[in-house]
């Protein structure tokens, strides 16, 4: 479902629940000489302004972290006696009066938890200072999966807080599938990172093997020194924790990689490299830039070329960072580059130029693909551009 979708299902959910509200709700707030609008307007703001609170929470998904800190809000939302959230196994949090009733919730819920249909019941209580007499329990669905309940009492029936229980239980099953949106969106990127890994070649660690061990009896230092580079830069590359990295992290790794490759090519390959110092704690997707090296290191030296130059910058542009990576290799065709970017390029073909493309486009929105000048013979010239703060995106 797109972005769009959800915002018009939260929309839906939450229009009844202003018009509702002041039936709903006996702990409003009075209104004051100074509030705008009238008693509806005014509800309505006081609603979207609650679930607004309780949402955050929510988009971790349903857990008893999640429903703790969203319950309250929830239960100002219906402005009931008591609120209770489930999940299929045990009651996650208990929010209001009468919490001895949670010993009997999920012989309650049973039912309803195996098909899917709200219920309504007597609490049955020998407690006769109880206020809890009446429940309504509302599935919480994702998925056509139930994942738990929300269940609602009061004093008495009552037709209003059944229909607004069921609406505020719709607006968190949107915010759940939110929720199972992320983990889906983390999970491809976790997926796309093993992808890169697995493109390591296996020829360019075995030729940078080979490489260093050329220099054993020549050179020992330096085939020591290489070594370690090697060794620093795979324990990188296979990193297990983040998503996101920093500029000068992924810049450190790709001059290691640069150092393996001129071991092997020698004066065949020069590199020119211009970093400004500010932008170095920029942080950006794990394995973002080093792909594009190494597609300019492949384009760079294919064929006969004698020689080829990369030239590799990042700089300040005021709210952002821009890294260009440039060769004057043998170039690509535009219609074939469209066509992998498109994903038809085949299994093996250009795959680090659509996982980087594609990711930069899911973290920072579709104006951060990748902008790529090309043409046959006219080398590859790579422009990423990175916000320096985003959201959500952190160097680890």
């Amino acid at each position: 479902m797109t972005s769009a979708g959800y915002a018009a299902l939260v929309l839906l959910a939450l229009l009844p629940l202003g018009a509702g509200f002041l039936l709903g709700r006996r702990a409003a707030r009075p209104l004051r000489t100074s509030d705008v609008g009238t008693p509806v307007e005014h509800a309505t703001f006081e609603t979207l302004h609650t679930a607004s609170l309780a949402a955050p929470p929510l988009r971790a998904g349903l857990t008893e972290e999640s429903a703790r800190r969203s319950a309250r809000r929830l239960r100002s939302l219906l402005g009931t006696e008591a609120l209770c959230l489930t999940d299929r196994d045990r009651v996650l949090v208990w929010d209001g009066e009468g919490e001895h009733h949670g010993r009997h919730v999920m012989d309650q819920v049973r039912d309803l938890l195996a098909s899917g249909r709200d219920t309504a019941f007597r609490s049955d209580c020998d407690d006769l200072d109880c206020p809890l007499r009446w429940a309504v329990a509302v599935p919480l669905t994702v998925d056509n999966r139930v994942l738990g309940t929300l269940i609602a009492y009061a004093p008495r029936e009552s037709a209003v807080l059944a229909r607004a229980a069921g609406e505020v239980a719709r607006w968190v099953c949107v915010q759940l599938e939110l929720a199972e949106l992320d983990r889906s969106r983390t999970q491809l990127i976790e997926a796309e990172i093993r992808a890169l890994r697995a493109q390591i070649s296996p020829h360019f660690i075995f030729n940078s093997l080979a490489a260093i061990a050329s220099f054993v009896r020549t050179d020992p230092e330096r085939a020591r020194e290489l070594l370690l580079e090697f060794a620093d830069f795979t324990r990188y590359s296979f990193r297990s924790h983040g998503d996101f990295t920093t500029l000068a992290d992924e810049l450190h790794s790709i001059d290691q990689y640069l150092a393996l490759v001129r071991a092997r090519f020698g004066e065949r390959l020069l590199v020119t490299l211009q970093v400004a110092p500010e932008v170095l704690p920029v942080a950006l997707p794990f394995l973002c830039l080093q792909p594009l090296v190494e597609n300019a290191v492949k384009h760079g030296l294919e064929g006969a070329v004698i020689s080829s130059r990369i030239t590799i910058s990042a700089l300040d542009a005021g709210s952002e960072a821009e890294v260009v990576i440039e060769d004057d290799g043998t170039g690509m065709d535009p219609e074939r580059l469209r066509h992998i970017l498109r994903g038809e390029g085949g299994h093996s073909t250009g795959i680090g130029l659509l996982n980087v493309d594609e990711r930069l486009r899911q973290v920072y929105g579709d104006d951060y693909g990748l902008v790529i000048e090309t043409g046959i013979g006219a080398g590859m010239k790579i422009t990423v551009r990175l916000p320096k703060y985003r959201a959500g995106v952190h160097g680890s």
